[in-house]
């Protein structure tokens, strides 16, 4: 162990913190959920690295690197009143999403079990894989993120509560909150814009 538990447990609790400012802001489609963002997922490297959750941590280093391209993408697209537009993917490309999204952990998780003392590899890759999905799919504002969301922050709150991460368990408790009321948003966002160009 790197982090003595004390070390540990504080990392977590701020990580935590972070990434409910984080999600919040997301839902009102600003910018400047980004920023909160890297700064929790950093913090969570080492603390799923710590708990054997590898994939997790591996997750983490790519949500830096996803937010980082995600920040970038927003401030391009900009707005009038600092929100982001939004819209859904077309059916076949949810296929393709699907897909994807389960070969990738079927494989990671396989990878897990076979190389590693990951504590439950296939749990810890399904939740790593879909959310690699979910974070492309918030960097390119679509609707599907959050659906995708929802489905993983219930899963990850049973695999949290195997590993003894309660207070990411409560994070997860609060991302599943805030992840219903950003769908909510998100699909007005969606319908508002389709109306207003219909009428264009």
């Amino acid at each position: 162990m790197i982090l003595d538990a004390q070390t540990l447990a504080i990392l977590e609790w701020v990580a935590a913190g972070l990434g409910v400012i984080n999600v919040a802001l997301l839902i009102f489609r600003t910018v400047w959920n980004f920023p909160f963002g890297i700064a929790s997922v950093a913090m969570y490297i080492f603390v799923f690295w710590e708990k054997l959750l590898y994939a997790e941590a591996a997750l983490q280093v790519f949500f830096v690197l996803a937010q980082l391209w995600g920040w970038w993408l927003w401030v391009r697209v900009g707005s009038d009143d600092n929100r982001v537009p939004v819209r859904w993917l077309d059916w076949p490309s949810r296929a393709v999403w699907f897909a994807v999204t389960a070969a990738v952990s079927l494989n990671l998780g396989w990878v897990l079990h076979r190389f590693t003392n990951a504590a439950m590899p296939y749990a810890d890759s399904a939740i790593a894989g879909a959310s690699v999905a979910a974070q492309i799919l918030l960097g390119l504002r679509r609707v599907e993120n959050w659906i995708m969301w929802i489905a993983i922050d219930i899963a990850a709150m049973g695999l949290y509560i195997n590993r003894g991460l309660y207070p990411t368990t409560g994070l997860y408790g609060c991302f599943l909150v805030l992840s219903l009321f950003g769908l909510k948003e998100w699909l007005e966002a969606a319908r508002k814009q389709a109306k207003e160009l219909a009428g264009t």
